[in-house]
């Protein structure tokens, strides 16, 4: 007689390790294997089997200890009375293969493979809708309302799908299950009933009003309460405001795509706010107090002396705010020193005479890089 290899080996895991490892080394290991997926490969159902004596053994807490104490020769562990058999696989005692395929694939099968149970409770659909809402709206919150469609219950029938007065009745060929089973050897095939696709039910009387879907179109308004703070393409979720379950499932979810229009003169960052602001040349150069825009209005804010193009200055708290939250980013400010355009004489000759009185000092980047040129040069 062949020897058994090891369960822990079998599984790939380790002697200590969890019963949550043993289970997730099981559920791999199981679906590459599965006769299902190998059909007519003796060397896969072998494997099968084997994975299979393995974790009833490794997955039940009392069969686990006695296995780590006495191995496979210990007491109850050979085949005796009162023992496990071996461990030897049989389909009755595990629920055939359908039961095991049901646990690995969530009883949903594979392709033709399997049919799922489609009279089982079911979510409804879930709606996506965009909405657009202004720069300053995504800042500071607003509330806002627009207009859908969903699928709805029929009011004529409750959502049955037959005319008043009359009922569903048992689909006869699958007896209500919305599934068709069919056995050869040792494997089960599942496939959802053609008679009735799957729901279990067959209406005889179509409902009028909704040709027997059970459904109609509806239009609703949704309350949206967009918080301060919401970012372009963010998701706002309402719970249960989706189209309808199936078999007593609950409502799919109404979800908001959020689109923020562009700004004219500010951009963002998560909660950082960007401005760009031209000053003029004497402004920069003698500094001077300047009014800020941001979105709760002006502020003002100092331009120190000889400041530069392009220089940044923070002002703190002056962003988005975080969502839920009470704090806020900072306004990053940049400037940009803008040179004059069209300058009438008089201002030009003015320009002349202070360049002919500067010493060459006032230009810092100036000097530097005259004398990185002379050194090169050198």
């Amino acid at each position: 007689m062949a020897t058994k290899r090891d369960y822990y080996e079998v599984l790939g895991v380790d002697r200590k390790a969890s019963a949550e490892e043993i289970k997730k080394a099981y559920r791999k290991l199981a679906k590459e294997c599965h006769p299902d997926l190998h059909p007519n490969d003796k060397a896969a159902e072998a494997r099968f089997k084997e994975l299979n004596e393995a974790n009833e053994v490794l997955s039940d807490a009392d069969k686990r200890a006695r296995y780590d104490q006495f191995g496979m020769d210990g007491p109850q562990m050979g085949g005796g009375p009162g023992g496990f058999g071996g461990f030897g696989f049989d389909a009755s005692q595990m629920g055939g293969f359908e039961s095991i395929f049901d646990q690995l694939f969530g009883g949903g099968g594979m392709g033709g493979m399997g049919g799922r149970r489609q009279n089982a409770p079911r979510p409804g659909n879930d709606l996506r809708f965009s909405l657009r809402i202004s720069f300053e709206e995504a800042a500071k919150g607003v509330k806002k309302s627009f207009e859908f469609t969903r699928n709805e219950h029929c009011e004529t029938c409750k959502g049955s799908g037959a005319k008043p007065g009359t009922e569903p009745v048992t689909c006869t060929t699958c007896n209500g299950t919305g599934q068709v089973r069919s056995q050869g050897g040792f494997m089960v095939t599942v496939r959802t009933c053609n008679t009735c696709g799957g729901t279990g039910k067959m209406i005889k009387e179509p409902c009028s009003a909704c040709s027997g879907t059970g459904l109609q179109r509806k239009k609703r308004t949704a309350n949206v309460n967009v918080p301060a703070g919401i970012d372009h393409g963010q998701v706002i979720v309402m719970n249960g405001q989706g189209e309808p379950g199936f078999n007593g499932g609950p409502n799919g979810d109404l979800q908001i795509v959020i689109q923020v229009a562009p700004h004219k003169l500010f951009r963002r960052e998560g909660t950082t706010l960007y401005l760009d602001m031209p000053i003029s040349f004497t402004q920069a150069a003698l500094g001077a107090d300047i009014e800020v825009p941001t979105l709760d209005g002006n502020v003002k804010h100092r331009i120190p002396e000889g400041t530069q193009s392009d220089t940044q200055f923070r002002l703190k708290g002056k962003g988005i705010p975080r969502l839920h939250s009470t704090q806020k980013g900072d306004l990053v400010l940049t400037v940009r020193v803008e040179v004059p355009k069209r300058m009438s004489e008089k201002q030009k000759e003015l320009l002349r005479q202070f360049d002919a009185v500067s010493s060459g000092r006032e230009y810092e980047n100036q000097k530097s890089f005259k004398d990185k040129v002379k050194e090169l040069f050198q």
